[in-house]
């Protein structure tokens, strides 16, 4: 199926930050490279971002609806550039870079339930649970960004959670004008 790119040159996809009872997040490396990162991909023509979400999190880490909860949702979309290099100028239209709806899954399902060769293609080889923080210092240097705005969004959801399962009192409510924005 051909990639969709908006007027601006903007391929729809989803990102999956998923969260285990540890408060720790699934960070996997891309088969053959050197490269890590969340689960994400692009979105059908046909599918919501919660139907092209459950696919790629089935197609990359083998995990079911009845693995997950969904705990959050970045609001519109977070933007990012390709390098130039990366850009297939020979094809139109041109992609430019990825526009991202992010979701943030709690694990509910067992640990064993991950299965990188759920896929015909796996797309990561290995794969570990990490600090909250990690992936945002040591994703490539062009997806940084994003991956620190979609962090700053679950933060206080993650902490919510967190200091609900240990018995503390939960955070106030973030502040809707808390200055977070989507682009």
């Amino acid at each position: 199926m051909a990639d969709i790119i908006d007027a601006d040159g903007y391929r729809p996809n989803v990102g999956i930050v998923l969260l285990n009872g540890a408060g720790q997040l699934f960070w996997a490396r891309r088969v053959r490279r050197d490269g890590w990162q969340f689960p994400q991909g692009g979105m059908r023509s046909d599918e919501t971002p919660l139907e092209a979400m459950y696919r790629e999190l089935e197609e990359e880490t083998g995990l079911e609806p009845q693995h997950v909860e969904v705990v959050a949702v970045t609001r519109g979309w977070l933007r990012y550039r390709l390098p130039n290099r990366y850009v297939r100028h020979h094809q139109r239209p041109i992609c430019i870079g990825q526009k991202q709806v992010w979701f943030l899954l709690r694990l509910v399902g067992e640990e064993d339930a991950l299965r990188l060769d759920a896929n015909e293609k796996p797309e990561f080889d290995i794969w570990r649970w990490v600090d909250f923080w990690y992936p945002a210092a040591n994703v490539v240097n062009f997806k940084r960004e994003v991956y620190e705005r979609a962090l700053r969004h679950f933060a206080p959801v993650v902490e919510d959670l967190l200091s609900v399962q240990v018995g503390h009192q939960p955070r106030r409510a973030p502040d809707p004008g808390n200055g977070w924005a989507a682009a």
